[in-house]
């Protein structure tokens, strides 16, 4: 295989694995502020306790992707197949 297109493919998992870490920090700061100031929200959702799980959910969910974002961020500049598979 080329040294181009070896490259190219680095570069290329380096931008989707940050498009992924933007996602997940994007969603856990959308659960922190429904956590936060759930006033604005609850037009929304009919429930309080509907809303306090999805907060969290979003947080959570959130967290994931940006550590996994991270991890392949890493990896794809590495070159390391563990962190990538992880």
């Amino acid at each position: 295989v080329p040294m181009g297109v070896l490259s190219c493919m680095k570069y290329l998992m380096f931008i989707f694995n940050m498009l992924v870490f933007a996602g997940g920090t994007c969603l856990a700061g959308m659960g922190v502020w429904v956590a936060v100031d759930p006033a604005g929200f609850q037009d929304i959702v009919a429930t309080r306790a509907v809303l306090s799980a999805g907060a969290w959910l979003l947080l959570v969910v959130g967290i994931a992707l940006s550590l996994l974002g991270f991890l392949g961020c890493c990896g794809a500049l590495r070159r390391s197949r563990p962190l990538l598979l992880l």
